[in-house]
């Protein structure tokens, strides 16, 4: 009975041969049999004409015949040749195939979700930073929550998602911004509270959307109430839009970056009682690696939000963070950091 078992140390034939470039030999194979020659055959095929014989000979070594009855004038196809051809023609248009549809899908756009506190200069050298790394974006700027929903229902191909501190590849510190100079290093929110016999109304502090979640208005919301200040104060605004012209129109505050509150046209300075930062990471489609788009597009990434990539999020953050993050430009670090700063000298 004959074993269906290979003898111990059985090697087929091809692996016995050396390697061989079955696409490129191949190639050579076709164009040199349409043409009958080695030299004209070679160059169509866009190679040398040693190059195209030593890839035909590793072939028909592989196969263990001749493809070519060669002659000093002609190549000749033998009749192994002939029968290897059509095979041998779909495998080079199938590599072609396959080449054209990697370059197609290389440069296919990538959907990309941001926010929308970044403003155009800054998307716009967001997509070409990307192009530099041989990555075309398709930008679709959205609020937080839609941001999560479209990276959920697979809409977009990553996402640059809103989370706490800790969590955060890129973080940009926040201030309170007025239409006014105040005059002071850092505003205290405490001075916000109307006192017996204060005249006006109260002042409020605007919330825009991107910044309507949890981990930063939480913590501004427990400061208000510690503070005995009324919660009308603290408004969530539908629209940034909204808010700026609120704060322009009269005495209220945006929560916002040092530079938002410099392409508005106001003044910013850092929270006294406590130090607030949007965090970002960035997501992946459920197919996606985010390392992969961080690796190529962290750097650009960070310059569109205006992140500091110096130090971990965490720090950027952190109570104590340096004004070399976290002030409007042109207040120095010593009056940023100012020791004993007191609720009197943030009266904004």
């Amino acid at each position: 009975m004959r074993s269906n078992t290979l003898p111990r140390g059985f090697m087929p034939f091809w692996h016995r041969v050396r390697a061989v470039d079955l696409v490129g030999a191949c190639r050579a194979f076709v164009s040199v049999s349409e043409r009958g020659s080695f030299t004209v055959g070679a160059a169509a095929a866009r190679m040398s004409q040693s190059v195209a014989s030593r890839r035909v000979a590793a072939l028909e070594e592989r196969f263990g015949e001749p493809l070519f009855e060669r002659t000093s004038r002609r190549a000749v196809l033998t009749p192994f040749g002939r029968d290897l051809l059509p095979t041998a023609r779909q495998l080079v248009r199938a590599a072609d195939v396959l080449l054209h549809e990697a370059e197609a899908v290389r440069h296919k756009p990538w959907r990309f979700a941001v926010p929308g506190v970044c403003s155009t200069a800054a998307l716009a050298r967001l997509v070409a930073d990307a192009r530099h790394q041989g990555v075309t974006l398709d930008l679709r700027v959205e609020g937080p929550a839609r941001r999560r929903e479209l990276l959920d229902a697979q809409q977009v191909r990553a996402a640059l998602l809103a989370v706490p501190a800790d969590e955060a590849a890129w973080s940009v510190p926040l201030g309170l911004a007025t239409a006014e100079d105040p005059g002071v290093q850092r505003v205290y929110v405490e001075t916000l509270r109307l006192r017996r016999g204060s005249p006006g109304p109260a002042r409020r502090i605007w919330i825009q959307p991107e910044d309507d979640v949890p981990h930063i208005r939480d913590p501004l919301t427990r400061l208000r109430d510690a503070l005995g200040l009324r919660p009308a104060q603290l408004v969530a605004a539908e629209q940034l839009t909204t808010a700026a012209a609120e704060v322009l129109c009269g005495d209220d505050l945006l929560l916002c970056s040092a530079a938002q509150a410099a392409e508005l046209g106001l003044t910013w300075r850092p929270v006294g009682e406590l130090a607030l930062g949007r965090g970002y990471a960035v997501e992946a489609a459920a197919d996606g690696n985010p390392r992969h788009v961080r690796v190529r597009l962290g750097a650009a990434v960070a310059r569109c939000l205006g992140a500091d990539t110096r130090v971990p999020a965490q720090e950027a953050t952190a109570p104590g963070a340096t004004a070399q993050r976290s002030t409007a430009p042109g207040a120095t670090a010593r009056e940023a950091t100012a020791p004993g700063a007191t609720a009197q000298e943030g009266t904004a």
